[in-house]
């Protein structure tokens, strides 16, 4: 009996029968974009959508675009009707792949697949489970590249229409719920945001457990409420890997809580005088590519035994009675103290701070008792958010297994 091939591990019980194996360009058109003259100013700032790879991102569909186009403009391209299938072909984001929600053009960084006689929800799924084979097939140069052509003879596997029809509603229902947990995860954000600037504007004020209001906020220069200490100094290449764990630069830079899991290591001879990190310590970037992300902070709000930190950073210690390790979190990452930082970067190709500056810097403090009622109601946002991403993750695993079982 003759095995048959280019099956299914997992499937609707009503399809049964090999899958038929089909180019790419026998799907459908490909039409690839094109940019109307820049000069002409005449063609932007329109109504109509232009896709660059800038546009295609997390989403699956393409609602909006970062450059339009007026009428003339838009008659200048391609057209590609609403449901067409975008497929990133130039440049470093290649292989990602975005459907059009809309009527639009494209740059000439895109392909844009036409299904004909084929379902477009189906046909997306379809690249986007073989988006990494197909961006496998760039020709290795500074800018990599799959030509129109190299694109057309992609050979893949297609069932007949219901089935298409059939899997194209379960993966479509499945981003949906993705895409929904996404948004939700946006507003989530937003409102972080958001209520953060109006805690620290003092627009939002929390009361005591008696309803009574908290004593006025207090300035304070760092310099004079804590100290600083230096991270690893005297160190070659040759000590990492192995030894004594340390925070990482970008255990720093990821999170406002630094995350115990993600320690490297380094050798600590007896004797050698380095500055241990311990329970509520901030630290501070030194420097950055940009002015922006100087002074980024990170407090370490767990308790650890012999722990290091590496050399790019310094740490800030400060009495737990003036200032809450879990309110730290949120102070220095604050938009307001933000901008105070920024105004200390110095350079042009990579910016620096001096961390004696930094201490020069007021901040204004609440009670004690109201830091705690703060740090309590922005970690329980977090933890909503650390929650909502957890979700998205799932589901996206999820949906990656059930791909790779569903398509041959």
């Amino acid at each position: 009996m003759k095995k048959q091939k280019n099956i299914p591990k997992l499937r609707f019980p009503e399809f049964e029968g090999e899958w038929e194996k089909k180019k790419l360009g026998d799907i459908g058109d490909i039409v690839t974009g094109s940019t109307p003259p820049t000069a002409n100013n005449s063609y932007y700032n329109g109504e109509f959508l232009f896709v660059s790879p800038a546009d295609i991102q997390d989403s699956r569909y393409v609602t909006n675009t970062i450059t339009t186009l007026t009428q003339d403009g838009f008659l200048k391209g391609r057209m590609i009707p609403s449901g067409s299938i975008m497929f990133v072909c130039i440049g470093s984001t290649i292989g990602k792949v975005a459907q059009a929600k809309k009527e639009c053009i494209t740059n000439q960084q895109i392909n844009a697949v036409l299904p004909i006689n084929n379902n477009n929800d189906f046909v997306f799924s379809l690249l986007e489970y073989h988006s990494n084979n197909i961006k496998l097939l760039s020709a290795v140069q500074a800018v990599p590249i799959i030509n129109k052509t190299t694109f057309a003879n992609y050979n893949l596997c297609i069932p007949n229409l219901p089935e298409q029809q059939k899997i194209a509603s379960f993966f479509t229902a499945i981003d949906q719920k993705i895409s929904q947990l996404k948004r939700k995860l946006t507003l989530l954000e937003l409102y972080k945001k958001g209520v953060m600037q109006k805690i620290f504007s003092q627009e939002i004020r929390f009361k005591d457990e008696n309803g009574q209001e908290f004593p006025k906020w207090e300035k304070k220069r760092l310099g004079d409420i804590g100290k600083t200490y230096n991270g690893l100094t005297g160190k070659s290449k040759d000590d990492f890997g192995q030894g004594k764990p340390y925070i990482q630069y970008k255990q720093i830079f990821d999170d406002t809580k630094i995350d115990i899991t993600r320690f490297d290591f380094v050798n600590i001879k007896d004797g050698e005088k380095q500055s241990r990190v311990k329970y509520g310590d901030v630290f501070f970037t030194t420097s950055s590519e940009t002015p922006d992300e100087v002074g980024t902070s990170s407090v370490l709000l767990d308790e650890v035994n012999e722990v290091y930190l590496n050399s790019f950073c310094f740490g800030y210690r400060c009495s737990q009675v003036v200032l809450l390790p879990q309110f730290s979190r949120y102070l220095f990452r604050n938009e307001s103290f933000r901008n105070k930082v920024n105004t200390l970067a110095q350079g042009s190709t990579r910016y620096n701070m001096s961390k004696n500056e930094l201490m020069k810097l007021e901040i204004t403090l609440p009670a004690i008792s109201e830091q705690t009622k703060i740090a309590n109601f922005l970690s329980a946002i977090d933890d909503k958010i650390i929650h909502t991403q957890k979700q998205i993750e799932k589901a996206e695993v999820w949906k990656k297994g059930l791909m790779q079982q569903m398509f041959v």
